[in-house]
């Protein structure tokens, strides 16, 4: 309580919270609530693209940290975008109670789009405030635990307490209660402490320097990546409004998995490999002193401002990591594409088979999933940190690969019955110990298979997190790892619509199993990369000799 004692501190904890609550009721209830309305898993699945906005949100973030918003800069220039998106969300969230996803899954999925464009945005806000307000009575690294502990609360007033409340009222009314929280912490910014706009001038003098690029060339590479971001980002959002829009007599929707495999790989062509190919010839003109500034570039606008700061953001840090990497960039960019793949491909979907096909009550599911399930996580998370430090970095991110692909077999078996679980259960006296806590056989199943996915995604989680932390550069350890964990979601993301596709064709247990499989592509990764780290250290070494 002594940490929340000052206006910052509480304040974060607020923005914490504002922070949780949106992700947790739009890429987890959400998906409860339409799943009880008999929508198919295949629409499920394209519907939850909305969480590519947390994804692409870099890609605004530069304008959301430079532009004034009219009539409310007067707030802060961090908290006028706050309370903007705060304000869009109670919009969006009104919205989804006062329409019906049964008869107008369209309206319903345009509404949960501006939610989440609203909550990732946000979340850069948010992120910006954090940084500019911390001082030596209030510094980032407790605002950052202050956050995560508020982001915590939201998870369960998200997951579990609107799951709770909805066995005993309607899904609008708990989406309306939802809204009312959110206003609530509009109340909360309002109060808020900001900081003034800082001077820009430092990025423009570094950009402007001998040797760096020249305008013209860094706007050729801008428009390059943002035309494939766009096209990227255009093309997911028209096959969404196809799938989603009603259909007339004798029509039917177009196949997600035709979608996925005409087009998904040519997305991620498109967001990673584009950029990644700017960024090594952007290096290579620089390194050859072609079409570089020869003297310092004095001319200044606000719109090369604003280029600058969307060259730092897209294109700087992929050319920083190209230069130190080499040939390696293109393993790193493969594991990272690839760790969380095997499990955050069918995320979305854990509702509807806990609640639709398993026939697990509300209150049963928020138990499990949401309280019994963040203490597993956060288990797995601290065994991680300790597998960390008594194995070291790689065979920790290896065990991290591994045990997510061993969590989807243990799903595929409480599909078909739980036998295997079962045994286990009985033979570890596992049954025993849970049935002294009142739980019947049933929901021990339940209780086993949360316990293990959370507890290895947990440890998978806190590898992932010092990895990355590990290999970002120190001139751009923000913008760097904001740019890769977004890259982490990318293809999970994507493939979550041919996931309930294939929930809807081929059954549970089959589409875990074939997850699993999936899992062996990042195991693949992260050996290549334990060569790669193995063989630089050796070169390091032999350097200093």
């Amino acid at each position: 309580m002594v940490a929340l004692a000052t206006r910052k501190s509480a304040t974060m904890l607020g923005f914490g919270f504002a922070s949780g609550l949106p992700y947790a009721l739009l890429l987890g209830t959400l998906n409860a609530w339409l799943g009880e309305v008999k929508i198919d898993l295949a629409t499920i699945g394209v519907l939850s693209w909305i969480g590519l906005s947390y994804s692409f949100k870099f890609l605004w973030s530069p304008l959301v940290d430079r532009m004034a918003l009219p009539g409310l800069e007067a707030l802060g220039r961090r908290k006028s975008w706050i309370l903007l998106c705060q304000i869009v969300l109670v919009l969006g969230f009104v919205g989804l109670a006062f329409t019906d996803p049964a008869k107008a899954i369209g309206t319903f999925a345009l509404f949960a789009f501006l939610a989440a464009l609203a909550s990732a945005t946000q979340d850069v806000a948010v992120d910006a405030w954090r940084i500019d307000v911390a001082d030596e009575d209030t510094p980032v690294e407790l605002l950052s635990s202050i956050y995560q502990f508020g982001y915590r609360i939201a998870s369960i007033v998200g997951g579990a307490l609107a799951l709770v409340l909805a066995g005993r009222m309607s899904w609008p009314l708990v989406y309306l209660l939802m809204a009312g929280l959110i206003g609530v912490i509009c109340v909360v910014t309002l109060r808020a402490p900001d900081t003034p706009r800082p001077e820009q001038g430092t990025l423009h003098a570094a950009l402007a320097q001998p040797g760096e690029l020249t305008p013209r060339v860094r706007g050729i590479a801008l428009f390059i990546v943002g035309t494939s971001w766009a096209w990227a980002i255009a093309t997911i959002v028209t096959f969404m409004v196809t799938m989603l829009t009603p259909l007339g007599p004798g029509e039917k929707h177009p196949s997600v998995g035709d979608f996925t495999r005409q087009f998904g790989p040519l997305i991620v062509a498109a967001t990673v490999a584009v950029p990644l190919l700017v960024a090594a010839v952007t290096n290579a003109m620089r390194t050859r002193g072609t079409a570089v500034l020869t003297a310092p570039d004095t001319r200044h606008s606000a719109v090369r401002t604003m280029a600058n700061h969307l060259y730092v953001a897209l294109i700087a840090p992929l050319a920083e990591l190209v230069a130190r990497l080499g040939w390696g960039v293109l393993v790193v960019i493969g594991m990272i594409l690839t760790y969380t793949l095997c499990y955050n491909v069918w995320s979305s979907f854990a509702f509807p088979f806990y609640l639709d096909f398993l026939h697990y009550s509300k209150d049963e599911v928020a138990f499990a999933s949401k309280l019994f399930g963040i203490f597993m996580t956060i288990a797995g998370i601290s065994l991680g940190g300790y597998l960390f430090l008594r194995l070291g970095r790689m065979p920790t991110i290896l065990i991290g690969a591994i045990l997510p692909m061993l969590g989807n077999f243990v799903y595929a078996d409480l599909a078909e019955g739980a036998v295997h679980i079962d045994a286990v259960g009985q033979t570890l006296g596992l049954h025993a110990l849970f049935g002294l806590f009142g739980f019947d056989p049933r929901m021990v199943r339940l209780l086993l298979a949360i316990s293990f996915e959370n507890i290895s995604t947990g440890i998978a989680g806190a590898a992932f997190v010092a990895y990355l932390s590990g290999i970002v550069s120190k001139r751009y350890t923000a913008v760097q790892y904001a740019l890769m964990s977004s890259l982490t979601f990318l293809i999970g993301s994507l493939g979550r619509g041919i996931a309930g596709e294939a929930f809807d064709l081929y059954g549970y247990a089959t589409v875990f199993r074939w997850t699993a499989a999936a899992g062996l592509v990042a195991v693949l990764f992260v050996c290549l990369e334990w060569v790669r780290v193995a063989r630089e250290n050796v070169l390091a070494v032999a350097a200093e000799v």
